[in-house]
């Protein structure tokens, strides 16, 4: 029999509930259609789900067509729950994603659809809500295919889904002019492929094009090829109404039976338990069974040591969520239980969502969630499953660190008959890249066995920064050499040296404090538009441009956490409860308030003992601690890494975590950049590239040589880059004149940066977005004595005015004024000047006074001196008036 796993996706309140019901009510597995708003939905099975309406935990239900058994996986649709939504990712066969026939594409759908993206599920999609009024269904194909994939292809239509199916791929297209047709097969590989998205209409309530979606994942679901050899993936731990431990997981190989010896790994440790019981949930219910065979997915009793994201047999161990919480909160114990006790109850709880990071600090027990709704839900488990009481207290934001310059990190340990030593090279990785590994050393020096145990210390836990003691992220890792003893090495002393070097890298690396963003989308009436905007610009924040819906305003956007984070009460508040705002993790970038966080925080790197930098050396038969800027000198390895070395060759490379798709050229690497550069400003010289500034804290080098060179003087013209838009929506009189006509609003700033021109004698850049302009290559224009800038299709404005930045920057001082916070924290880094809307319209608005009194006195001296009378008399004897 044909085994799917299938999971259901959706953006909150998109009806992805209603709709596994109705494929439940369609297909027979249920005699009753439930509802959400009646709380006896068959898959809402916990008391907090059905009085919430809402899916907090994935829940499990087999149904079977034909000679097709589906597992439908539900998934929580608030993103308040989507590590539990992203974890069943791993698992899935295929997916469903609803979507909202009145709300199209969400910001949460947005985020699931790069999900699937990332995990290579293929997609159906199910566009629910269509008896509502204002659902088109040509407008929201339409809008699918702009803001998903031009795959999307609506299957409701027989008489072309075939013909828009296979323009989707050359061969498809090539046997559909042949034979005016396509066989399943085709569509299938293409469903795989992720090339086509077949899409279906209707109203799950009511049960309207149910039996199309099941009809279509009948024939068109993708069927997998397991291996014979035995594979499992763990995806969750739950337990059972009698406290009894369930590992679910999906058999990806071979055939698991009852009594079967599991074998697995905890760190160093290799433990074998037996599965004593096989249990097919479907809802609440579940039935034993005797085995389980590949496409499966079962709950497992009687294993203690698995955790969600496991591998077991031949599968490898999952590399992570992608979505990580943001905030960390302190669990206030209000019952006076003892901390201790509390601590080891909430642990079965980080077992089943191992993003709780529970962790105990200085007495304090702390855990990270990803928000209110999650924290209420969190609340009333403890109480109800663990019997206490807690409260949290004030979130605080997660921060994460990384480096911004390359270093080696030495770690030694050595005392009494031990012995390793590791020499690594840090680097900045691409932003959203995580730590990612890699291996230059040869296996005549250390043994691949003792490499791999130095990855897997590595990605063993999260390793600390020196400025916050938070978590470090986007660095590579390289293993430049290391050492074992033939007979006093154990693996416990490579995990110590590893530990060591990395901590020691740090503290001579320069670090750079990270903050989490969100992304965002504020729903407010029009009136409020303004405000709104405002606040968002105050906080940081980053907006696109508003979109009108009858009588609200859509903003969306990326913004601080910590500006965002109790920023839903205050719209409640100011818009009278008509303002809705929805956020999603949009990763991490430089802190704008770095000193002040590290201020605040006060982490002493030097005094965190369980973190050390420090090394163990062997003197005279006993362990000595050696600090950790002295290690160098006491080395009994020499990597032959400098710091002025070029990059080593990767032999060996084995990443560990996928690296996000980011551009880092320069102008030198774009042509058509660099035509247009110079074009405008003349030929580029470039300087020889001077290293970033010393570290805070003294390098492990004391040698007498210079380590870092002085930035020369900035020589010739000053330069001013003004974002035009950004500038006419921050002003009022200019955003006024653009609400009735946007060119207007254009030109009246070209003439003010005229006028500022010609007093001030720097040159000035007036860059405008025209990145949506299809087919654009951009253009560069001369108005009077300033200079304009209209982008190229999908380049902003902050992205040229980025790189132009970094060139001009080289050789001239430059300003650059925009109110946009990531751009001013880029612009910085390349060593330009910031200045905010506002700072630049009270510099305007002095120029202008000044231009006047200049003008003022100029006329007075003229009628002084008679000038003026000469000019009339003389245009009089000419024939002028």
């Amino acid at each position: 029999m044909k085994q799917i796993c299938i999971g259901i996706l959706a953006h909150v309140d998109a009806g992805k509930t209603t709709l596994s019901e109705a494929l439940l009510y369609r297909a027979g597995a249920i005699r009753r259609l439930g509802r959400v708003d009646h709380q006896d939905a068959f898959l809402d099975t916990d008391t907090m789900e059905r009085q919430r309406g809402i899916t907090i935990f994935s829940k499990q239900a087999v149904l079977e067509l034909g000679d097709t058994r589906i597992t439908l996986l539900d998934t929580p649709g608030h993103v308040d729950f989507s590590a539990e939504m992203e974890r069943t990712l791993q698992v899935l066969d295929c997916a469903v994603l609803v979507i909202s026939g009145t709300d199209g594409v969400q910001g949460h759908t947005r985020t699931l659809w790069d999900l699937l993206e990332r995990y290579q599920v293929p997609t159906f999609l199910f566009i629910n809500k269509m008896d509502l009024a204002g659902a088109d269904r040509g407008a929201l194909l339409a809008h699918l295919k702009d803001k998903l994939s031009h795959g999307c292809v609506d299957f409701g239509n027989p008489e072309t889904c075939m013909e828009e199916a296979a323009v989707c791929d050359e061969t498809a297209l090539e046997r559909y002019l042949d034979t005016d047709t396509l066989p399943d097969e085709t569509i299938s590989a293409m469903v795989t492929e992720r090339k086509l998205f077949p899409c279906y209409f209707g109203s799950a309530l009511k049960v309207e094009g149910v039996e199309e979606l099941l009809s279509g994942v009948e024939r068109y679901a993708p069927q997998p090829v397991y291996p014979a050899e035995f594979g499992a993936k763990v995806f969750k731990i739950t337990r059972d109404a009698q406290g009894a431990r369930l590992t679910h997981m999906k058999i990806t190989g071979g055939t698991l039976h009852t009594k079967d010896l599991l074998t697995g790994r905890d760190g160093d440790a290799v433990w074998q338990e037996k599965a004593d019981q096989l249990r097919l949930y479907s809802g609440a219910k579940f039935r034993p069974v005797d085995m389980a065979e590949a496409g499966a997915v079962v709950a497992v009793t009687g294993l203690s040591h698995t955790f969600p994201g496991q591998g077991l047999g031949t599968e490898p161990d999952w590399a992570g969520a992608v979505l990580q919480p943001v905030l960390t909160y302190r669990v206030e114990l209000t019952d006076g239980t003892d901390p201790h006790t509390a601590l080891q109850k909430l642990r079965q709880l980080e077992e089943e969502d191992p993003q709780l990071h529970i962790v105990w600090n200085n007495g304090e027990i702390h855990a990270q969630l990803m928000g209110e709704v999650q924290m209420e839900i969190l609340q009333r488990l403890i109480r109800e499953r663990l019997g206490m009481e807690v409260a949290f207290g004030t979130g605080a934001v997660c921060y994460r660190e990384t480096i911004a310059n390359a270093v080696e990190g030495i770690g030694h340990f050595e005392p009494l008959r031990h012995y390793a030593e590791v020499h690594l090279l840090l680097e900045p990785g691409h932003p959203g890249s995580g730590i990612t590994l890699a291996s230059v050393c040869p296996t005549d020096r250390l043994d691949l066995n003792w490499q791999r145990l130095i990855f897997t210390h590595l990605l063993e836990k999260p390793h600390l920064g020196v400025l916050t003691g938070s978590p470090i992220t986007d660095i590579k890792i390289t293993l430049l050499t290391g050492r074992a003893h033939e007979k006093h090495t154990e693996g416990g002393d490579f995990r110590q040296a590893t530990y060591r070097a990395v901590r020691q890298g740090l503290m001579q690396a320069e670090s750079v404090l990270l903050e989490p963003w969100y992304r965002f989308r504020l729903e407010v009436p029009s009136g409020q538009v303004g405000r709104a905007m405002t606040d968002l610009q105050q906080m940081g924040g980053k907006v696109d441009a508003p979109e009108t819906m009858g009588e609200e305003t859509s903003l969306t956007g990326t913004a601080p956490v910590a500006g965002l984070r109790d920023y839903a009460r205050n719209v409640a508040v100011y818009t009278r409860g008509r303002g809705r705002l929805s956020c999603i993790p949009a990763g991490y970038f430089p802190c704008m308030e770095a000193d002040r966080v590290i201020e605040a925080i006060g982490y002493d790197p030097e005094r965190d003992v369980e973190n050390t930098a420090d090394s163990v050396f062997c003197s005279h038969g006993a362990g000595v601690v050696v600090p950790w800027n002295e290690v160098p000198q006491h080395a009994q390895v020499d990597s032959g890494w400098r710091p002025d070395c070029a990059e080593p060759e990767r032999k060996q490379v084995e990443p560990r975590q996928r690296a996000v798709s980011t551009y880092a050229g320069t102008a030198a690497q774009d042509r058509e950049l660099q035509a247009i550069f110079e074009r405008t400003y003349g030929a580029v010289k470039r300087r020889e590239f001077i290293p970033p500034k010393a570290p805070r804290r003294p390098a492990a080098d004391n040698s007498e040589e210079p380590r870092r060179a002085l930035k020369k003087a900035f020589s010739g013209e000053d330069y001013l880059l003004v974002d035009g838009y950004n500038i006419i929506f921050a002003w009022d009189e200019l955003k006024k004149l653009a609400a009735e006509h946007l060119d207007a609003a254009r030109k009246k700033l070209c003439d003010l940066l005229c006028n500022y021109q010609g007093y001030r004698k720097c040159r000035v850049i007036l860059v405008f977005d025209a990145y949506k302009v299809k087919g654009g290559l951009g253009s560069v224009e001369k108005y009077h004595n300033i200079t304009i800038v209209y982008t190229k299709e999908a380049e902003t404005a902050d992205a040229y005015i980025e790189r132009a930045t970094y060139e001009i920057g080289r050789q001239h001082r430059v300003r650059v004024a925009t109110s946009d916070g990531p751009e001013q924290v880029i612009i910085l880094g390349h060593g330009a000047l910031r200045l905010s809307a506002s700072a630049f319209h009270e510099e305007m608005t002095e120029v202008r006074k000044q231009i006047g009194d200049a003008v003022w006195q100029n006329n007075q001296k003229n009628i002084k001196t008679g000038a003026v009378r000469a000019a009339l008399e003389k245009a009089k004897e000419d024939g002028g008036c």
